[in-house]
């Protein structure tokens, strides 16, 4: 199934569709008065910005540094350096309980739930804020490259 996505993103790609790569995501504006109610925004990250690379190195997909501890309220920061397109898809089974709720109401741009989108252009962002995320373990992969290895762990502490 994750290749069936895989193959459905990239084609949507090479056809223009998706986001502008290159640029740093940000959350839709709240739709000006008269519209429905907009769901409430996440707040604002209180903590350090982590970064985290995403290349390819020596013919190894990879992100860099493979293993991150945060606390709560940091943000972490993906770079797409090398070798993309590349993204962050957080495993649905592999994050603590209520984790998947957080992380759905603040990663902007998804491709689906838990997958943040293709970043083509070198040097492109995406960053995610762990504000309010429950302590724990969150594995994530790269959805083009996770047959090649490129898995991670991120860990909040409290």
């Amino acid at each position: 199934m994750r290749k069936y996505v895989a193959a459905l993103a990239l084609a949507a790609i090479a056809c223009g569709g998706g986001e502008q790569a290159g640029q740093q995501q940000t959350p839709a504006a709240a739709p000006a008065g008269g519209g429905a109610p907009a769901a409430q925004a996440p707040a604002a990250a209180t903590g350090t910005v982590h970064s985290v690379n995403m290349e390819l190195r020596n013919g190894q997909y990879i992100y860099d540094p493979v293993d991150l501890a945060i606390k709560a309220g940091d943000t972490v920061r993906w770079i797409n350096v090398s070798g993309g397109p590349h993204n962050v898809a957080f495993y649905g089974d592999k994050i603590p309980a209520g984790a998947a709720d957080v992380l759905n109401n603040v990663m902007t741009s998804k491709m689906a739930p838990l997958q943040g989108p293709l970043l083509i252009d070198s040097m492109a962002v995406y960053e995610v804020s762990f504000i309010g995320a429950p302590t724990g373990r969150y594995d994530y992969f790269c959805l083009p490259h996770e047959a090649l290895g490129m898995k991670a762990t991120l860990t909040v502490n409290p």
